[in-house]
């Protein structure tokens, strides 16, 4: 919001749960931190089902926008159903559509599609599982985790075929579908698209084994390094990888693709995000930074690629 309003933009906001947000509520839900669990939210879900069905295209500041800056994560806001209720609203959005969203989204879709444009992923299975097959068909360690989630909610690494049960357990309270990946050791490194350009490769260092939901949103459990240390042919071959990957789900605008690079330094994707990160120490932002794009500018790059011209006021909503 600050982003857009510095570049001279008249920015109001939507909560995709409760409507048009008051300047006065902006500063009461921007907090400080970010809560290491995710909470049950049941209910915000139903408001956020019926806000998509009958208030969204009801409210003034959606229809006049010119552009709406998507800045959510997970659920339908990222999914794909939102995109598809603002495709018949018929209002111009950042990111990707409804099916590049979809797509992405489900990571055993996204990891077939990955394959058959020549992106190498790791082996996976689709829950039901049993220990035998991950031993002769994975190995352990691997990850289980939802296959429809983000932000590693519901994801375990399982070391031995005891936790398994667990594991496949915790993830299906997230997703009807649960996958058990193939664990690669190594490096995690992430390529940011913007437009149809990959920006500098990153590498992230975790405090943990994983760089898991803590990780993520606590500022100082992991560093980040932009651009990252590699040898040219690496970080080349990275973003030539990630390009393909943007592109054999049909994403637009913008992404950011993660991958593992093994002590073999073999280059292992492991997904994309639709909708990443846009504080301005998020990964995209700094790799954007490490192109010398600051972060008002992407924000304002985000929604050109984005507008088109009907005629609107000059405003914009997230």
């Amino acid at each position: 919001m600050a982003a857009l309003r510095s570049r001279g933009h008249l920015v109001r906001v939507v909560d995709t749960t409760q409507g048009l947000v008051s300047e006065a509520e902006e500063s009461r839900l921007l907090t400080a931190s970010v809560g290491l669990t995710p909470t049950d939210v049941a209910g915000l879900v139903e408001r956020e089902r019926a806000m998509l069905a009958h208030g969204l295209a009801q409210l003034q500041a959606v229809r006049e926008a010119e552009v709406l800056f998507l800045s959510v994560h997970g659920g339908m806001g990222e999914g794909g159903t939102l995109q598809a209720v603002l495709d018949v609203i018929g209002i111009p959005y950042t990111g990707s559509g409804s099916l590049g969203s979809a797509l992405a989204m489900d990571k055993d879709l996204s990891k077939r599609l990955f394959r058959s444009a020549g992106v190498p992923v790791p082996t996976w299975f689709m829950a039901p599982v049993a220990p035998a097959d991950v031993t002769t068909a994975l190995g352990w360690p691997v990850i289980v985790k939802p296959s429809r989630g983000g932000s590693t909610v519901g994801l375990t690494l399982v070391k031995n075929a005891k936790g398994l049960d667990e594991a496949l357990a915790l993830a299906a309270r997230y997703d009807r579908e649960v996958m058990v990946e193939q664990f690669i050791p190594g490096r995690e490194l992430t390529v940011g698209i913007l437009g149809d350009v990959p920006l500098p490769v990153g590498e992230i260092i975790p405090k943990h084994e994983l760089f898991d939901y803590e990780c993520k949103y606590t500022p100082g459990m992991s560093e980040e390094i932009f651009p990252a240390h590699l040898e040219s042919p690496v970080a080349r071959k990275l973003q030539e990888l990630a390009l393909a990957a943007h592109r054999a789900l049909k994403l637009g605008g913008y992404s950011r693709v993660d991958f593992r690079l093994s002590p073999e330094s073999d280059i292992f994707c492991l997904e994309a995000n639709t909708l990443p990160g846009m504080t301005r120490t998020s990964l995209l932002p700094q790799a954007a930074r490490a192109a010398g794009i600051d972060f008002p500018e992407l924000c304002e790059r985000l929604c050109q690629v984005a507008w088109k011209p009907e005629g609107r006021t000059r405003e914009t909503t997230t």
